[in-house]
């Protein structure tokens, strides 16, 4: 197992500092700085600050936290997109989401659960303490006969 570290200041044309390419395998952290391109596979968790993209023959299992994750390969862990979750049509989550903005095209599958909190943090169920069950709030309409 290892750690990477990957924080070059020169980007790609395409916005992009570094990618793991289609029959590479790491097994590891992973950390990023910028924009990045996963094709290959990575065992083990991927942070990235800025944008993530897992492309169509990209695999990770682990967890992923990123800016912006945009998922056209496979998933299976947590991802946690401080801005927002992509998953494209030939994508896969297998796990649970964290954001606060999800798109998922068709085709795209989300196997899970989504939490979508802009904190990206699942809520804590409050029970009244009386065992009551608890009321919708907000205004009330009258019954129909």
């Amino acid at each position: 197992m290892g750690k990477w570290k990957a924080d070059s200041k020169q980007a790609a044309p395409n916005g992009q500092t570094g990618f793991l390419a289609q029959g590479v395998r790491l097994e590891g952290t992973l950390e990023l700085a910028s924009a990045f391109r996963i094709d290959g596979e990575v065992k083990g968790p991927v942070r990235c600050q800025e944008r993530l993209v897992l492309g169509e023959h990209g695999w990770v299992e682990g967890e992923i936290e990123a800016a912006i994750v945009s998922v056209a390969g496979r998933v299976s862990g947590s991802v946690t997109g401080r801005d927002r979750v992509e998953i494209l049509p030939s994508g896969v989550v297998e796990g649970e989401v964290y954001t606060p903005s999800l798109v998922i095209e068709a085709g795209g599958v989300l196997e899970g659960r989504c939490h979508m909190r802009a904190d990206g943090k699942p809520a804590k169920a409050v029970r009244p303490s009386d065992g009551a069950t608890p009321r919708p709030s907000g205004p009330r309409r009258a019954a129909r006969s």
